[in-house]
């Protein structure tokens, strides 16, 4: 009997070991990079950390005995503190996965090093299409928007509109550039033109001659390819110099909810902008709020959200393959849609995009608005395949 009982003790125990013995280092790691004190705090920062925090508890913070651990960093918007972080993670910290990462400098080198390293990356903050273009993974999913569709949602309804005449104020590095390239290509297709541009440098306080040139080029809309406080502070500077009032319109091509908080009504009323998510879109975006704000203190940004729902599908794999295998995960994630409070059908191509409706909307007046954060006037949906280029036509060589 006591030989018996021995047995099933050890069987019992290599059984529980085999529940997780899939999971490497018995322990599911998720950094969660991004700028926690500069010019992205708000739209990201700690907010994504909570989100992703949020998606391991629904899993009770742990898969087959394994518990899920988040680890946090800020990377500055250096690329190379970016990449040395994602080195570190990966060799010595033994970091499965890496969400968020805005700052599209910042998303591109760390997508050559998952690649190389075949570790998933979830990105929510970054905003390049050659994310998922030319300089795609079979590891990398770009998950919350591109730069095509603010172009699709923001640039299009404003030429349809007839403001066809365009000057860009252009923040200078990678998504800078990638947002004025697609927003010129969109404005261009619709039989509009760019009547010139200037950039200039992440974290810019003053863009009063930025600004003056903007005014000078007589142009119907200046469009702003940058966001976080640089777009804030352009907002806010434009409106003291009476460009709106004086015919020309505004474009904040990546405006988040926290842009809008920080600018106020007042200054941000009437501004067209395109989200991925809407805190009071369905009485699942307004449950899943509550849970974030009971946390962060406010309403969550698209990339928040995003991060959320990114995180949430890859333990969803994790949990169905009963490993964190790189290849069967991804592989996993790739056969499966996304359905939760972010997006009901969607779709992860090869080129790893996630294919999913986004929306455009406009700022709503003082008078409109009901409270604290009812912020935005849903315009219309875009339907995915129109807010995101063909995978196609991408440049991603996963797609043939």
């Amino acid at each position: 009997m006591l030989k018996t009982l021995l047995c099933g003790t050890a069987l019992l125990a290599l059984t529980a070991g085999a529940a997780h013995a899939q999971v490497s280092n018995n322990v599911i790691k998720i950094g969660v990079m991004n700028d926690r004190s500069g010019i992205y705090a708000d739209l990201a920062g700690e907010g994504s950390a909570i989100a992703a925090r949020l998606a391991a508890e629904e899993f009770g913070g742990k898969i087959a005995g394994a518990p899920i651990e988040i680890v946090v960093a800020d990377h500055q918007n250096k690329a190379d503190i970016a990449a040395n972080t994602a080195r570190e993670w990966i060799d010595a910290g033994n970091v499965d996965v890496i969400a968020d990462v805005p700052n599209s400098a910042a998303a591109l080198a760390v997508q050559g090093i998952t690649k190389d390293k075949k570790r998933i990356f979830l990105m929510s903050g970054p905003g390049s299409t050659d994310l998922s273009g030319k300089s795609c993974s079979p590891y990398g999913f770009h998950w919350t928007y591109d730069n095509y569709a603010m172009a699709a949602g923001t640039a299009r309804a404003l030429v349809e509109q007839g403001k066809k005449n365009w000057f860009f104020i252009t923040a200078d590095y990678a998504f800078g550039h990638s947002l004025e390239d697609e927003t010129t290509k969109m404005v261009k297709q619709l039989d509009g033109k760019v009547a010139g541009n200037v950039r200039h440098p992440l974290g810019t306080a003053d863009f009063s001659s930025y600004l003056l040139q903007a005014q000078g080029s007589k142009a119907d809309v200046i469009g702003l390819a940058n966001a976080g406080g640089d777009a804030t502070n352009a907002v806010k500077q434009a409106s003291e110099f009476g460009i709106t009032q004086s015919g020309q319109s505004l474009a904040g091509l990546l405006l988040f909810i926290s842009d809008v908080n920080a600018l106020g009504l007042q200054a941000a009323q009437g501004l067209l902008l395109t989200t991925g998510f809407y805190w009071d879109t369905d009485e699942q975006t307004r449950e899943w709020t509550k849970k974030f704000e009971a946390k962060a203190g406010r309403k969550p940004t698209m990339v928040q959200a995003g991060v959320y729902s990114a995180v949430r599908h890859y333990l969803k794999a994790v949990e169905a393959v009963g490993s964190d295998d790189a290849d069967k995960v991804s592989a996993k994630m790739r056969e499966t849609t996304v359905s939760d409070m972010f997006t009901k059908n969607g779709k992860i191509a090869a080129n790893g995009r996630m294919f999913h409706d986004m929306y455009l909307a406009q700022v709503k007046t003082p008078a409109e608005s009901k409270g604290p954060w009812d912020y935005y006037k849903i315009v219309k949906t875009i339907p995915a395949e129109q807010a995101f280029l063909d995978p196609a036509k991408s440049g991603c060589p996963l797609v043939k």
